[in-house]
This record gives structure tokens, sequence and C-alpha cells, in this order.
């Protein structure tokens, strides 16, 4: 119930919306889809290793309803200059330009293929609460709300880590960005107040509870514009998996994770190329990271993981070299800070988000030293939020 009263004045005025976009209310259904933090395990995903992401409260909601043709009609709120996207079923299988609609076309297309039967049109009005490009995985969330209520409209009773995989299936054969599953599984799987360690290689999870004791994540947007299909995301993403053909010219391995931090250091050589090896190490030495912080974290010891949270930044910016400016003003202004145990970039990177372990009573002072600093360097204002872990994308149960 705590969402549903979070929501209750979006859900009032995108009730009225739906009956000016679409004629009236009558026999529709509300969704939820939420956006994501990680907590650390960066570019992990996609080499086979470990992430530690959450679903935050922060996301995608939307009003939906089956229509009896097969016209399917959408709205945005957050594009409203685009008004009622409008295209048939049989048109589905079809990527326009680069429109949020393909986001929608892409889980009705690898839905029908994995062979789930979507008969009739539908209209779909939502509106998001993620800043766009913010590394809060904005797509993500699109996705599983769609996949949510397609399963509702259609009864389809997909199983949930179907529904997530379909997620990422869009993301890389329709959208065309060679992202992991880490985004649409903390999405799907989400729980209040916990976060998710997943196992990228065998899809194993544990929901570990979020215990802050007096501290809060504080989420800082750059606010700078990012579009991960225009990123080097693509590009990191072939180069892990050079480095992974060379290592396994030597190495029985099918992913960089598998590797330790040692036995990646003593065959680093078979990589022969100075930047693969620097991509090659974050990937493998962010995943050994990971599974200390999880540790640290379940055993309450906050200052180990924020320890853990600086040296994640630190390889995302020289191996990696995916933050730039904007995140690297935010990351290491508030590592300098009272009450700060560790501050990273979290996301894909290329601007976005990163996300602080402040003490919750240096919060109001951290955003103003860190937002004072971060618009002096760069030009222009952060935005900043405590985040609240809540529950996964859902049909939402409204009176």
């Amino acid at each position: 119930m705590t969402n549903i009263v979070n929501h209750s004045t979006i859900l009032s005025a995108l009730t009225e919306k739906f009956s000016t976009i679409f004629g009236d209310v009558k026999d529709v259904a509300y969704f939820f889809s939420p956006g994501r933090i990680n907590l650390i395990g960066e570019h992990t995903d996609y080499n086979g290793g470990y992430v530690f992401p959450a679903s935050i409260t922060i996301g995608t909601t939307g009003i939906a309803r089956l229509r009896k043709d097969m016209t399917i009609k959408l709205f945005s709120e957050n594009f409203p200059d685009l008004g009622v996207i409008t295209f048939d079923l049989s048109q589905a299988n079809q990527k326009v330009g680069d429109g949020w609609e393909n986001y929608v076309k892409g889980m009705i297309t690898m839905l029908t293929k994995a062979g789930y039967e979507i008969d009739h049109g539908f209209e779909l009005l939502i509106h998001g609460e993620i800043p766009t490009a913010s590394g809060l995985s904005s797509s993500a969330s699109l996705e599983l709300l769609v996949g949510v209520v397609l399963d509702d409209l259609f009864k389809l009773a997909v199983p949930r880590l179907e529904l997530v995989q379909l997620g990422q299936k869009t993301e890389n054969e329709f959208i065309g960005v060679n992202s992991g599953i880490l985004d649409q599984f903390a999405i799907g799987f989400g729980q209040v107040n916990h976060a998710i360690l997943l196992d990228c290689n065998t899809l194993k999870y544990e929901m570990v509870p979020v215990e802050l004791q007096d501290y809060d994540i504080v989420i800082m947007n750059t606010n700078k514009p990012r579009a991960l299909t225009e990123s080097k995301y693509n590009e990191r993403f072939e180069q892990t998996q050079k480095a992974l053909k060379r290592l396994q010219t030597k190495l029985k391995i099918t992913a960089l994770c598998e590797l330790s931090n040692d036995t990646f250091d003593e065959n680093s050589h078979l990589i022969a190329d100075p930047l693969l090896i620097k991509r090659a190490r974050h990937a493998v030495y962010e995943n050994n990271r990971t599974k200390i912080a999880q540790k640290a974290f379940v055993a309450g010891d906050l200052v180990a993981f924020g320890k853990l949270l600086n040296a994640s930044h630190a390889s995302l910016k020289n191996d990696y070299e995916v933050t730039g400016i904007e995140l690297d003003t935010l990351a290491n202004t508030a590592q300098k800070q009272p009450g700060v145990l560790g501050a990273r970039m979290t996301g894909a990177g290329f601007g976005g988000c990163a996300i602080a372990l402040v003490a919750h009573d240096k919060v109001a002072d951290f955003e103003k030293i860190v937002g004072e600093t971060y618009e002096k360097t760069v030009g222009y204002k952060a935005s900043f939020y405590v985040a609240q872990l809540g529950a996964g994308a859902r049909k939402l149960d409204v009176e």
C-alpha cells in the first residue's frame, strides 16, 4: 500500500489525462515499474559477473486497457508534443527512428516470438518520473512496465524470469544496446528495502536486506544528457569480448569474471594490448570487489563497503574510462565530505548518476557543498535525492 499512497496524486492526474486522450476510463488497469540503482558491480553483468542492484520508488507509471480492434495507441506525458502514437499490431515488429514506442514494439515482438499470443490492440498512457538519460534505467523500467501490462491484459502468465530476459532481448536485439541483464533483473525482482546479489552467469540471486544504520544512499544526477545507443557502451562491450578471446587461447573460461585478480594478472600478457588489458582488468577486479562488498554490507561494515565504492569509481575512471568530468566531480567531491563513507558513479556512465553513502544528519550540508562545487566546475546544476528502495514491476491494486 505504501507505493499506492505515494502514487495517489500521480494516478489521479494520469486518470484524468487518460480520459482526455482516450475518451473515458472504463476498464482501465494501473501499473508501476521502478528505476534502479546499482550499489556496486558496474559493467560486470555482460562479462558474466556479480552485480548488487536495488529497485527504487522512482519509476514509470502506466494506465492501459484492451481495444476490440488491432490498433495500438500510446501517449507519454514525458513527450506530449509527440501526441498519440498510433500503429497497427501487424507493424509492431518494425522499429522506427529512436522513439519511445520502440520499447513497446520490442516487448510485443519478443513476447510473440516466445510463443505468447497478443491478438488485440490496446491503449497505454505512461508517466515517467525517472529523469531521462540519468542512468537510473528508464529504458528497462519502460520495458518491464510494458511487460507487466501485456502480461496482465492478455493473461499470458509469463514467468517473471522470462519476462526479465525478454526485456533484455528487447534492449539487445530490438533497440541495439549490448547491455547485460542487471537493469531488467533489478526492476523485475526488486523488493522493498532489499538489494539483490545476482550472479549474471548463472542468474542465481540472493535478496539482501538493506540495513543502512545512520546512513542514507544519496543519488546525485549529473543532468548531463546521455543516450546509451549513442555512447561508447557497445564499444566497451566489444573491447572486453576481444580481451576474453585472447585469454581463452590459454585459459578455459567462458567469461572474464570467472577469473580471480591474481589469475588475471598472471595471464594479462596474453591480451597483448594495453587498452584491452585495462578494460578487462576493470571487469575482473570490479567483480571481485562486488563479492567482498556484499559480505561487508551484510556484516554491517559500512566503512569497508564505502572504501570499495571509492575503489569502484577509481577503476571506472582509470581502467574503463566511462566517467567524465561530471561524474568525477560529483564522486570526488562527495568522497571528501564529512560523514561520507564512499561514492561512485552508478549505471553505464558517460553522464547519468552517482551515489554516495552519507550520514543521515549530514545530507543537507552534503547536497549544498557538492551541488555548489559541481555547478562551479561544470556550469550547470546537479540534482540530489535520497534513494528509497521499493518493489519491482507490478500491477497496482487501485480501488
